[in-house]
């Protein structure tokens, strides 16, 4: 199946993040039959550091619909918990370095528009999942993924390739358990890709900056019901101070010593007009360009929570449901990046770095192999996005998948190696 065809595959059937059964079984799939050893599940993740699980009854209607596509009922089973992030190594004819590649595979929780001048819509690949659709261009990045693999199967390269394909990257949850089960030991190279980020076709970033530290929280308010007109005094309103919380959070101040970002994204409580209610819920984002700076003003949220359930007689409970750092890219390897680029016509502006402004949890994957000596980057490689990211109408020019492929070829076989290990750890 060509770049294009799977891309658009992929996008008429998106899975929310941790329930991407059918994405990961059709990865495991190809991927075993091109000579791959893949691992998932369990063997690729620990499970403990799962964060923002979706509930058991999402997860078993999306089990469902994948074995509803064609996917394996028992390699479905075992993929649950958290367990979809994926894991495969194939090793190159000669010695040299392991560069692996991340690609995320989560869709979001948003309604695709049905406007006929929305691409999938007009041409009739739009999702056919009620309220989900990749508004963030990771169907092209799983086919990117695909068609590369595809091509190296010959083995044809130095060193090691190593190909993770990352569940549940929308809330910063995807990367930590692929860490945490030893996805990036021995990687020399790390690259991660992303389309879009603002730039067009023809124009890639081989280096990037201004990623945010992200912290994302649910907290949970109890109260006390009561008849909200014969006895509201007997009442603990839930919602009010979740409320109160919500306008808290949102007038903390700004930092002088980096760029941040609060949002309230989800408010939900209560249960009729007459009723205190009893049960309220929001979950919330913190951002940061400076770590300490998005720790400290995570601190301060969670201080704002208590002390609003303080102020109604509640009781709290806060959980972190995903997280990402900041990080660099390395200089040598940007460098590498922009000279492979060079080797691609499609790319006529190439650029040395760019500001992502956002945040993605390839971040933890990019420091994890960073603090074991080796190099890594992110890449952005533009798709002339009609729409903002996470945008009902969001799209991509299909013109960027082929020269993406095209550049991560490049790299696989044709490493730089100074810097990088002789031989590469085992696979």
């Amino acid at each position: 199946m060509d770049v294009v065809t799977r891309r658009r595959q992929l996008h008429r059937w998106p899975e929310p993040g941790f329930a991407e059964f059918w994405t990961a079984a059709t990865v495991i799939g190809e991927l075993q039959a091109l000579g791959y050893q893949v691992r998932w599940g369990v063997d690729a993740s620990n499970l403990d550091e799962v964060l923002g699980l979706p509930g058991p009854d999402v997860l078993a209607d999306a089990a469902r619909r994948a074995v509803g596509r064609g996917a394996d009922p028992r390699l479905v089973a075992s993929l649950g918990g958290g367990g979809t992030g994926v894991v495969a190594d194939l090793r190159g004819r000669e010695v040299g370095p392991m560069t692996a590649l991340r690609f995320d595979m989560d869709a979001l929780p948003i309604e695709e528009s049905t406007d006929t001048d929305h691409r999938p819509t007009r041409e009739g690949f739009r999702s056919e999942l009620d309220g989900y659709m990749h508004a963030c261009g990771h169907d092209g990045h799983v086919a990117i993924g695909l068609a590369l693999a595809a091509r190296l199967a010959d083995c044809s390269f130095p060193g090691n390739v190593r190909l993770i394909f990352e569940a549940a990257e929308e809330g910063g949850r995807g990367a930590a358990p692929l860490v945490a089960g030893s996805a990036v030991i021995g990687v020399d190279r790390l690259l991660c890709l992303h389309l879009g980020l603002g730039l067009p076709v023809g124009t890639m970033a081989a280096g990037n900056v201004g990623f945010f530290a992200n912290t994302k929280l649910r907290a949970v308010f109890t109260g006390r019901a009561a008849h909200a007109a014969a006895a509201p005094e007997e009442g603990r309103n839930a919602l009010l101070g979740a409320a109160t919380a919500v306008l808290s959070i949102h007038a903390l101040p700004r930092f002088a010593a980096a760029a941040t970002r609060v949002n309230v994204g989800i408010l939900q409580g209560g249960a009729a007009p007459n009723i205190i209610p009893a049960h309220a819920e929001l979950s919330l984002e913190v951002r940061a360009t400076d770590g300490d700076v998005n720790e400290e003003l995570t601190r301060r949220v969670r201080n704002v929570l208590d002390h609003a359930a303080g102020m109604h007689e509640l009781e709290v409970s806060v959980e972190t449901i995903g997280r990402a750092t900041t990080a660099d890219c390395d200089r040598e390897l940007v460098a590498e990046v922009a000279r492979a680029a060079s080797t691609v016509p499609a790319f006529a502006t190439i650029l040395e770095r760019h500001d992502v402004g956002a945040s993605d949890d390839a971040t933890l994957m990019m420091r994890a192999v960073q603090s074991q000596g080796g190099q890594a980057t992110y890449i952005v490689v533009g798709a002339s996005s009609p729409s903002p990211h996470h945008s009902p109408s969001f799209d991509l020019d299909e013109a960027s998948l082929g020269p993406a492929v095209a550049l991560l070829e490049h790299l696989v076989r044709s490493p730089m190696l100074k810097g990088a290990n002789t031989v590469s750890a085992s696979v």
